[in-house]
């Protein structure tokens, strides 16, 4: 009965010692980033003059976007839509950013279509998840030069 006692009060000590460390290791854990809600409506993004390269079997179409929004833009998607020359559609590509553009922050796009014989003449339809997006073409977009 003695040791049983003995025991449990070590058991105890043990439990008590353990439970004690862990807030201490979760306290010095990083920071939560802190969350910004996306846009909501129309917003507004810097586009530079797409450049169109044929690839193989593929046309590589190339720009480089800035978000110039007041905050993040979620499920930024690029659609690319190519015309014969009677203007119906004959291909199309599409590019998606995986994850929000922050504000101000540059991304290259790069959209992959199928070549066909009848393309003549493309567009262009930039969205996000919660509504449209108004571009404003620029001749050029400078990358931000990251910092260590």
């Amino acid at each position: 009965m003695r040791q049983t006692i003995c025991a449990l009060a070590g058991v105890m000590l043990l439990a008590a010692g353990i439970s004690a460390q862990a807030p201490a290791a979760q306290g010095s854990a990083a920071p939560r980033p802190k969350l910004i809600s996306p846009v909501r409506g129309q917003a507004e993004v810097l586009v530079t003059r797409p450049v169109s390269k044929r690839s193989g079997k593929a046309i590589i179409t190339t720009m480089r976007v800035q978000n110039k929004a007041g905050g993040p833009i979620a499920g930024l998607t690029v659609d690319e839509f190519w015309y014969n020359k009677g203007g119906d559609p004959v291909t199309g590509g599409k590019f998606r950013y995986p994850k929000p553009l922050m504000p101000n922050e540059v991304i290259d796009v790069t959209i992959e279509t199928p070549s066909v014989a009848e393309m003549d003449r493309n567009s262009y339809t930039f969205k996000h998840a919660n509504g449209a997006i108004k571009t404003t073409n620029v001749a050029k977009i400078d990358m931000p030069k990251k910092t260590s």
